[in-house]
Formats: structure tokens, C-alpha cells, sequence
């Protein structure tokens, strides 16, 4: 396993006995094994010197078995302090444990002092960076799932589309999307599906409900498709009847500046700029103050991954890198408008792998 050899160059490199990473996103990343361990222990103990090991729940080790893992296995029933049973296995393997590494942003106080307590006397570290840093550029093979996912998502907005109808609710909508979704084979939703309409545009996180569409609604769909363990996000705003001017003129300046962003990705570029590019456009039409949060955020396992997408990172863009561009405005007297692709920085430039339609969509009803 490829990623298991980097992690254990990693811990050559920077003379440290192990790490522990936990986090379900990248025990996959690390393992291929997918688990949603609820408040069960899970992790992937990577060794400097010696064979690594996943301890997850007992009932699970079948299926981490089937998912492609050819090192131990390690179970732990629900009777047992399944942090003995982690601390036991990692003697056994007969290397000192003097520097660990682990997810400092993952793991509670609790569980750290539990560590404390089992491996005493030894240093934590953090491993985040390097595993931020392995998912931050995409494989080909991640690349061809995503853009999966991303098919997916735009199909699931082409169903949202042909529901909307006067007095259909938010939640009838939204429950057509997932139905054909799953219906399509899709794993999951990547997070909770938004179909908002009218006044609630204006919320960038609103929840759907029982609001009935009316005509001269615009309708904001936020949603994802996970396909394979990857992720999609995307975002389309369309009219129900004839909008107003000056719905129309949000609009437009949400697609420009949308468009400004993705014009402009290519390697080298830095991500504040992309930030900057959407937000002077929205800001010089005279809604700065209505775009409340940042322009995007790294995609792939997780919905929402390294790197952030903000007017302050200065992080350059690199070939292989995944993330959203997604400007909004959110006027509470007009409103609310947001447009989000998902986006893959390619050698000379940018693949847009979301493909539904960015003109304004007026759905006559």
C-alpha cells in the first residue's frame, strides 16, 4: 500500500516511532476501509520499523478484511477498553514508542490523555499537515470518481428542476433528488440536501421545509452525491416564473464573478486570489457586504477538505488539486443567489467537473 509507505517514509524523516490516525476519512484515504465507528475507537497505526495494523470494532473486521487490508487486523469487542487493546497490540510489535504522531485536530482531550496514560512518557506530534498534504493532490484514479460524483450531482439538479411546481414543498423536492439519486446508485447524499425557495435564499444554510414554491421564487439547490468514497458539491440557483430586475442583476453578478474565479485557476495562482477575484466583482456591483463566507474549500473524501478557498491563504495552486468556487449574495429584501462548481487544477489550467448549465434557468411552471 502505497499510502502506508509515505506515512512510514514520513516517520523516517522526521525520527518518530508511529502515528495514529483516526480520522474515518483518512482511515480510508490510508486503508481503504470505510467505517462509521459511532463513539467506537477506530484507527490505522502506521510504524516507523515495523507492520502497521487497523483496530477498529470486532463486528467490523470482516468487512475491513473484504476491503482489500493485508496487514492484521485488530477487533475489539464492546466489553473491552478498546485503548488496552490498541496499546497491547502496538507492544507487541517490539519498537520502542517514544514520538507518536497523531490527528491533534481529531482526537478529544479525553482520548489524548488516554494515550497519555497507556504509551507514558512518550511525545505527541502532529501528522495533520501530511495527510492534508497526500489528499490535497488527486491520483487519476481519485480524479475519475469524482467526476463521477460530480455526474451525478448535476443529474440530481436536473431532477430538482423538472419537481419544481406551484405548492410543491421544499421537502417534496428534495425528497424526488434523493430518491433518484439512490435510484441512480449513488452511496449517499455527501451532506443534507438543500432545496430553498423565496425569502430563504437568503440564508446560505437555511433548512428546507414545508414552504410551498410560489411563482416569482428564486430556488436555491445545495447538494452532493458520494460515489466510490468521493464526494461532490454543487450548487445552481434557477427562477420559478419571471424574476425581477433585480433579482436578475444579482444573478448575473454571482455568474460573473463565479466565472471570474474558475477563469483564473491554473497552477501557480494563490488561493486568496481566487477569493479576491469573485469578491471585487460582487463588491464593485454594490452586494460586497452580501457575501458573507468564503469562496470555496478543498474537495474529495470529505466534502469539506484542506485547503480553504480564503482571501488570506496563500497557499499556490498545484495540478491535482480539487476544491468548490461557490460566490454567493444574499440579499434578504430581494434574494439570495449562489453559484458553486467543482473545479480540478490541471498543468495549464482548470477542468470544471460540474457541467449543469450556469445561465439563468427560468422554469415557467
Amino acid at each position: 500500500m502505497m499510502k502506508i509507505d509515505d506515512i512510514q517514509r514520513y516517520l523516517q524523516e522526521e525520527s518518530m516511532d508511529a502515528a495514529l490516525i483516526t480520522t474515518p476519512d483518512n482511515v480510508f484515504y490510508v486503508s481503504g476501509f470505510s467505517s462509521n465507528p459511532h463513539e467506537r475507537l477506530l484507527g490505522v497505526m502506521v510504524f516507523k520499523d515495523a507492520e502497521p495494523f487497523v483496530i477498529c470494532p470486532l463486528m467490523e473486521v470482516p468487512d475491513l478484511k473484504a476491503s482489500g487490508w493485508t496487514y492484521e487486523p485488530i477487533g475489539h469487542e464492546d466489553t473491552e477498553d478498546a485503548w488496552e487493546v490498541l496499546a497491547e497490540a502496538a507492544k507487541k510489535r517490539g519498537v520502542p514508542l517514544q514520538k507518536i504522531a497523531i490527528e491533534k485536530s481529531h482526537l478529544t482531550v479525553e482520548r489524548m490523555e488516554r494515550m497519555e496514560q497507556l504509551f507514558e512518557g512518550a511525545e505527541f506530534s502532529r501528522i495533520d499537515e501530511k495527510l492534508n498534504s497526500m489528499r490535497n493532490i488527486k491520483s487519476e484514479d481519485e480524479l475519475v470518481k469524482l467526476r463521477k460524483a460530480a455526474e451525478l450531482a448535476d443529474y440530481a439538479i436536473e431532477v430538482g428542476c423538472k419537481e419544481i411546481a406551484e405548492g410543491k414543498t421544499e421537502l417534496e423536492i428534495l425528497m424526488a433528488i434523493e430518491f433518484e439519486m439512490k435510484r441512480k446508485g449513488a452511496e449517499k447524499m455527501s451532506f443534507e440536501t438543500m432545496v430553498l425557495s423565496g425569502p430563504k435564499t437568503a440564508s446560505p444554510h437555511g433548512t428546507p421545509g414545508d414552504r410551498k414554491i410560489q411563482k416569482g421564487d428564486f430556488i436555491l439547490f445545495d447538494l452532493g452525491v458520494v460515489y466510490d468514497g468521493y464526494c461532490s458539491d454543487i450548487t445552481r440557483t434557477v427562477a420559478f416564473g419571471e424574476p425581477t430586475e433585480k433579482q436578475r442583476v444579482i444573478y448575473e453578478t454571482v455568474r460573473n464573478a463565479e466565472q471570474t474565479a474558475v477563469d483564473l485557476v491554473r497552477p501557480g495562482v494563490k488561493a486568496r486570489d481566487l477569493d479576491k477575484a469573485a469578491r471585487d466583482v460582487i463588491t464593485d456591483a454594490g452586494y460586497g457586504e452580501y457575501f458573507t463566507h468564503r469562496l470555496g474549500h478543498g474537495l474529495g473524501i470529505s466534502v469539506h477538505e484542506f485547503p480553504s478557498i480564503t482571501g488570506t491563504n496563500e497557499m499556490e495552486l498545484q495540478e491535482g488539486m480539487v476544491f468548490t468556487i461557490e460566490p454567493g449574495i444574499y440579499h434578504p429584501d430581494i434574494t439570495g443567489v449562489r453559484i458553486e462548481d467543482d473545479v480540478v487544477v490541471t498543468a495549464d489550467g482548470v477542468e470544471v467537473l460540474t457541467k449543469f448549465p450556469k445561465e439563468l434557468l427560468i422554469i415557467k411552471g
